[in-house]
């Protein structure tokens, strides 16, 4: 299962489809380091270059400040994405991360969440 963090927001200076070097926080936000992520996190992610996207899971080198790269969808069909030194990385939750943690995965992408009012259902 993925670790969720709060506002990890970062830029990243790499050319190309390898590792990614996480650069400093995007202005308002914190790094992946300073959000509780440590050596040997695995996090979801999602890379924005323009109109180009990523999302995938990867695992936090805290020696390295890196993060590798395991795409499951992109606007590129599902692979790693080409970045042009500019991208902005962030850590996400996806539906599948919610599907997960309340049914074991088997909702896929759905999540149905049910209030609890008074001892009933809302």
């Amino acid at each position: 299962m993925v670790k969720l963090v709060n506002r990890a927001k970062v830029s990243t200076p790499i050319i190309g489809t390898g590792t990614l070097t996480l650069g400093p926080a995007v202005d308002g936000f914190q790094s992946f380091a300073d959000d509780g992520v440590i050596n040997g996190d695995t996090i979801r992610y999602v890379i924005e270059d323009g109109n180009a996207w990523e999302i995938g899971v990867g695992i936090f080198n805290a020696g390295s400040q890196t993060l590798t790269r395991s795409p499951s969808q992109s606007s590129s069909g599902g692979s790693t994405i080409s970045l042009g030194g500019s991208a902005i990385v962030y850590a996400a939750a996806t539906a599948e991360d919610f599907a997960q943690s309340h049914d074991g995965g088997a909702a896929a992408s759905v999540f149905l969440p049910i209030q609890h009012i008074d001892g009933g259902n809302a």
